[in-house]
């Protein structure tokens, strides 16, 4: 059970660190929050959902020419199979609507990282995100809290980052499922995302990790990773995958991408860059639809254009 939310009752202190709250207050605002969603995604290009839309799927699907990166692509340029079958496109367009990303940040005792450098990597974001995009910060180690609430203000951001400590053991996946289920879920129909600034490295967590990447694929998210120094040098467990298999097979199954946690300025330049860019929605209608089975996806893309998107859809 998470610990109830803090509050800071002194509002004449200045430059108080504000509270980390418990991701868990995040379903007081889940019916307020789908309500806001519903009606912004009437007027956003390139219109998600959970994956289904009326006679077909979406797919949120990375495009991007290797020479020039601007010129829009079309569904004749692409190639899509499901379970192995060649699929017909049925409507294929950029996406530039506004991204809802959620840093999910590893601050556990024993990464290899110092309190710094994780400030340094969550606070170049604050200064590269487009125009109508939204971050939310959230520390984990036991537990999952909110550093800062959904905002786009850059110092209130910064300011917000000295709250971050190492403490405890990282449950990674709980933390994931928390953010997926309490913070995004109530946003279906906008882009979501999460970038995730950790080795990868698991102890404790009570969900497993085939459930929390069949969940974010289920739900259309993205995970991209700004990825420390693997801590356990490549010590093997039998219960969990190891913390490089983990960022790898996250990032691949969503669509997203790996970068290295000494180079922030470039991980948050290239994300959102892309985010708000090279993002396209795809629609199709399956051949066959397998009840009650995963269905594996493929999207392929003509001589020089690299495609991303994730590689699964779980049964709903």
């Amino acid at each position: 059970m998470h610990p109830s939310i803090l509050k800071d009752t002194d509002s004449n202190l200045e430059n108080k660190v504000p509270p980390r709250l418990p991701v868990a207050s995040l379903f007081l605002r889940a019916a307020l929050l789908t309500l806001i969603s519903c009606i912004l995604v009437v007027g956003q290009s390139g219109v998600r959902s959970d994956g289904t839309t009326q006679g077909g799927v979406l797919l949120s699907v990375f495009a991007k020419r290797d020479r020039d990166a601007t010129a829009v692509i079309t569904s004749k340029q692409l190639g899509l199979f499901d379970n192995g079958v060649q699929q017909d496109i049925k409507t294929f367009s950029r996406d530039p609507a506004p991204a809802r990303i959620v840093l999910l940040v590893d601050n556990s005792l024993t990464i290899r990282a110092d309190v710094e450098r994780l400030e340094e990597a969550a606070r170049e974001f604050a200064y590269e995100i487009f125009e109508g995009d939204k971050l939310l910060i959230v520390g984990y180690d036991e537990q999952a809290e909110i550093v800062t609430d959904w905002t786009d203000d850059s110092k209130a951001i910064e300011s917000s980052l000295k709250a971050f400590r190492k403490k405890g053991e990282p449950h990674l996946f709980d933390a994931l499922f928390a953010v997926a289920d309490q913070a995004l879920r109530p946003l279906a129909g906008q882009k979501r995302v999460v970038v995730v600034i950790s080795d990868g490295l698991d102890r404790g967590s009570k969900t497993t990790f085939d459930q929390i990447l069949a969940e974010l694929q289920r739900l259309d998210i993205t995970v991209y990773c700004v990825q420390a120094p693997d801590r356990t040098r490549g010590a093997i467990r039998r219960d969990v995958p190891k913390p490089t298999k983990v960022i790898e097979k996250l990032t691949e199954g969503t669509g997203g991408v790996v970068f290295p946690i000494n180079e922030p300025r470039l991980a948050a330049n290239a994300i959102c860059d892309e985010l708000r860019k090279s993002r396209y929605v795809l629609s199709y209608l399956p051949s066959s639809r397998p009840f009650g089975e995963s269905r594996h996806l493929l999207v392929v893309g003509d001589e020089g254009i690299t495609v991303r998107s994730k590689t699964m859809q779980p049964p709903n």
